[in-house]
């Protein structure tokens, strides 16, 4: 059938495999928000933030009515949020956000993907004064968004700083800011894409491609596992 079909046949499947990955995990963070603050979107920011980014991933409607509703199942009373720190080679480190019904097998199967990439499991609290937890929102550039403009519209709702990569607006603030940051972004009708609390290295970290591929392997066996939510490292 020649290269282009393919070429059209591997790009379809890589999709449906990040995929196949990727909404397991948006469907627990959407029912652990469920579960912590109840299932109305219009008074449960969290679920509102987990809704919004399932859908900027195309998430099908279905999907993250089914993860709502999973809340209320006595099954998911057991699931809990839980964090992980660890040492990876060359340097990195690695925070491992998870959220598991089993948190002896979360850190069994945790503590074997850094010791068999050459790295180990470090206790809590050693690694995470090395980020800053901030507020993320991803928007849309248009021409009708000056970043400035915009930086000065939400300072004080706790606005940190703004950056522009590309066609995207990232605009930060401090964790604790979530919420205001928010409202403010709502009450300025400006769409947001995705939004998420995330964990900034203070000391970023260059690495050489060959350490990259190390690293990366490791990485991938981390985000592959059904009971992690978010990694972060201090690579640049």
């Amino acid at each position: 059938m020649g290269r282009a079909f393919e070429y059209r046949r591997a790009t379809k499947e890589k999709r449906w495999d990040k995929m196949s990955k990727l909404f397991p995990k948006l469907g627990k963070a959407i029912t652990m928000a469920a579960k912590e603050g109840g299932d109305d979107p219009a008074t449960n920011a969290k679920l509102r933030t987990a809704i919004q980014n399932a859908k900027s991933e195309n998430m099908p409607k279905d999907n993250i009515e089914a993860a709502v509703k999973r809340a209320a199942q006595k099954d998911i009373s057991s699931f809990t949020e839980v964090l992980y720190e660890g040492k990876g080679l060359h340097g990195v480190l690695v925070i491992v956000e998870c959220a598991t019904d089993n948190s002896t097998r979360t850190i069994a199967n945790v503590k074997s993907y850094f010791n068999k990439s050459g790295g180990s499991v470090v206790p809590n609290g050693q690694l995470e004064f090395m980020f800053n937890r901030k507020a993320v929102f991803e928007i849309n550039k248009t021409d009708t968004i000056d970043p400035e403009e915009l930086e000065l519209e939400l300072i004080d709702a706790g606005c940190e700083e703004i950056e522009v990569v590309d066609d995207k607006i990232f605009v930060y603030g401090d964790y604790t800011s979530f919420g205001t940051l928010s409202k403010g972004l709502e009450d300025l009708n400006i769409e947001v894409q995705k939004s998420n609390l995330q964990r900034i290295p203070t000391s970023p970290i260059e690495l050489t491609e060959e350490q990259l591929a190390d690293i990366e392997k490791m990485l991938d066996k981390i985000e592959d596992d059904d009971d992690i939510q978010q990694v972060f490292t201090n690579i640049a």
